[in-house]
């Protein structure tokens, strides 16, 4: 079936983030060390060059990638969209079956002729279970039914809170709120309980499905402070019976998952189905300063976005006969909108066991073709096979000759994984991830370009990086599959356009090509729950989201990050940092008079330049019987980790995470001043300018850090 064109014409246009830590239970040092050694061994290296590619079929980008963009003329603005749409079009939706996530889950049973569609592992256990299509969706039928006779009332007004880790329940509770039209709002638990009490409120959320006895506690302690919750339907057992009775003395119901499922059964009602403009789900940004800001959706939102990059992804879409495995957080966008492209297109998922340590072990179980990811896994098997080719000069040479072999490949639009290097160097690699893997899809935070490349030759799959916010669903720009150069996210993808716009202050200008980024189309989101003031903030009058990120338009017509307007960055592993709030906690420490406090979106840690308060560290110095003048105090390593230590135990003090801490610093005896260029006449840190003035001392810090 054809794409459908929007209507639309074109007018002006990780729960936090839980990133897997390691995925080397299974020994990919020790493997890849003896297949490194075979090969060295065998002498096959002279062989290997003269292999030629036989039986791979290239992949063939549906559109030149010297020129993956269109822009938009006479209208004022340099706007680029897709090419894959005709000029002035977005996309809606792409099967007439499948416009909303209520229709997408019926398509999937249609298309699989009711095939599987979940699948879990208990811990323990070697073999995966799987639940059919039909069998799904009689569960978010009876689930639904039974909510709406507990008193759930269907439609618009219902916010249904949803605080599970990723498993099959989830999927089944947050399908039964599509079934009558109600609003689904994901929890997180490390938002925090303050953050946690204030989406209750401000959703007025009264139903809450939960999974652990744990979480149970959490919302308990925090009854007094969600006056309107009043049912907890949790699905496993409660061993406890002091929570039973805390939970009825603070006039809450606890009901089980199963419980709710059965008296929907014998109360059977018909569909609400929900239009395309409703709204299907609220989801909070977890933010960094301030309240989390609740992102209204609509199935049309989503529809579209998931759409869009089936689309890009052609012959590599998710279709029945795929698996996808499920471990990035169910409350973000990016793992929902994944896995309903999977549903949609009649595929089947299957959630981690729920240990991250793990999660080797549960892709070797489930054998996925499809994985969406975050920067950190990758960076793990990136570290992992230069860790084992350090070891030797052979098997630095072996890698060398296999990277170099498959990346004439990749320059040919070759992707496979039955290449001799595939077999004697990367097979571990492959197998670590189930040996079936044909496509991974990487947000979240930027890829380094050694890393991408490397993966992408070890692991013998199609990887696409997308960029986007939850504000405009997901990805907004997505690169396409066989696109073999790294350094960019891709151009837009065909349900937005994007422009550049000024940002004086930084010194980019969209006549260079540089600028804030601004996203426009059906994807945008509606708007934040409640908070009118906060959505004309990034929201203007023409409909165009402005993200604070800076980007630049590549000769391809692909889209580069290279900046954030506001001083808000990520780390590698997806976490949002506020230097300034950071700033402002570090400086009460007596050991400091300034700190500017650093990270990059490769890196998975920040450093910072501190100058300390100067009499203090004299006389601190005296009574520890460390001498020198002020310059050499700086640089005395016993004075750093004296200071580091003070700055980690205030930062846990004042509830700092761990990402948030300093991992090195660097003690400079001269201030920032408006005289050296670093603070502004109103004393504020210019941020650009000291990190041109120390990015050796930046640079050095993160070298020793790896």
């Amino acid at each position: 079936m054809l794409p459908s064109q929007a209507p639309t014409e074109f007018c002006d246009e990780s729960q936090g983030n839980q990133c897997p830590q390691d995925v080397s239970a299974g020994g990919w040092s020790t493997y890849l060390g003896g297949y490194y050694g075979a090969m060295a061994a065998s002498g096959v290296a002279g062989l290997v060059m003269s292999y030629v590619c036989s039986g791979a079929n290239p992949v063939i980008p549906p559109i030149s990638q010297d020129n993956q963009s269109r822009e938009m003329v006479g209208i004022g603005e340099k706007v680029r969209t897709s090419r894959l749409l005709p000029p002035g079009k977005f996309m809606e939706y792409l099967y007439e079956d499948a416009q909303t996530l209520f229709d997408a889950m019926y398509r999937g049973a249609r298309v699989s002729n009711n095939g599987r569609c979940m699948a879990w592992r208990e811990p323990g256990a070697k073999e995966y279970s799987y639940i059919h299509y039909n069998q799904a969706l009689g569960r978010i039928r009876n689930f639904a039914c039974g909510q709406a006779a507990l008193g759930a009332a269907p439609g618009q007004k219902t916010f249904i809170g949803v605080f599970m880790q990723n498993c099959v329940e989830a999927i089944v509770a947050e399908q039964a709120c599509y079934y009558f039209s109600q609003i689904i709002v994901s929890l997180y638990d490390t938002l925090g309980r303050e953050a946690l009490c204030f989406i209750i409120n401000q959703a007025s959320i009264e139903v809450v499905v939960c999974d652990t006895p744990e979480k149970i506690g959490v919302l308990l302690k925090e009854k007094v402070n969600c006056p309107r919750l009043r049912r907890i339907v949790h699905t496993k057992e409660i061993p406890d019976d002091d929570i039973r009775k805390q939970a009825k003395a603070l006039g809450v119901e606890l009901i089980a998952f199963t419980e709710v499922e059965k008296l929907g059964e014998k109360n059977f009602r018909h569909p609400l189905p929900p239009t395309r403009n409703e709204l299907a789900t609220v989801c909070y940004t977890s933010g960094t300063t301030g309240n989390p800001k609740g992102v209204m959706l609509s199935h049309k939102n989503i529809v579209a976005c998931l759409s869009s990059v089936c689309l890009q992804l052609g012959e590599f879409a998710p279709n029945k006969t795929d698996v996808m495995i499920s471990f990035l957080p169910l409350a973000h966008m990016l793992e929902r909108c994944c896995e309903m492209a999977l549903y949609m297109g009649g595929g089947c998922v299957g959630f981690f066991s729920g240990d991250i340590r793990g999660l080797a072990d549960d892709m070797r179980a489930l054998k996925p073709t499809i994985s969406p990811t975050v920067p950190r896994l990758l960076n793990r098997v990136h570290d992992q096979v230069e860790l084992v080719a350090k070891s030797s000069i052979w098997k630095r040479a072996i890698l060398a000759l296999a990277l170099k072999s498959k990346e004439s490949e990749m320059r040919k639009f070759v992707i496979r994984k039955n290449s001799i290097w595939d077999r004697l160097v990367f097979k571990t690699v492959q197998e670590s991830f189930g040996g079936r893997l044909r496509l991974m899809v990487v947000g979240s935070a930027p890829l380094a370009t050694n890393v991408i490349d490397l993966v992408r030759c070890a692991l013998g799959a199609v990887i696409v990086e997308g960029y986007g916010q939850t504000e405009c669903t997901a990805p907004c720009t997505l690169t396409f599959p066989g696109d073999y150069e790294a350094g960019h996210v891709g151009p837009p993808i065909a349900a937005c356009a994007i422009k550049l716009v000024d940002v004086a202050e930084m010194e980019y200008y969209a006549c260079n090509g540089e600028g804030e980024i601004c996203v426009k189309g059906t994807t945008v989101f509606h708007g934040y729950l409640n908070d009118q003031k906060m959505t004309e903030e990034v929201l203007d009058q023409n409909g165009w989201l402005h993200t604070g990120d800076i980007g630049k338009w590549m000769e391809n017509g692909t889209l580069k990050i290279i900046d954030r307007k506001k001083h808000i960055f990520k780390l590698s592993q997806g976490e949002y940092i506020a230097p300034e709030k950071l700033e402002n906690i570090f400086i009460r420490s007596p050991f400091v008079a300034q700190i500017f406090v650093h990270g990059e979106s490769l890196k998975s840690c920040l450093v910072g330049i501190l100058i300390p308060e100067e009499q203090y560290l004299l006389s601190w110095a005296a009574e520890n019987r460390i001498s020198g003048t002020f310059s050499e105090l700086c640089q005395n390593r016993v004075v750093k980790k004296s200071i580091l230590d003070e700055l980690a135990s205030l930062g846990k003090k004042s509830g700092l995470k761990s990402f948030e801490l300093l991992k090195d610093i660097e003690c400079h005896d001269e201030l920032f001043s408006v005289e050296n260029g670093l603070l502004t006449p109103t004393l504020k840190t210019k941020r650009p300018e000291c990190r041109k003035a120390f990015a050796r001392q930046l640079s050095e810090m993160y070298k020793t850090l790896q």
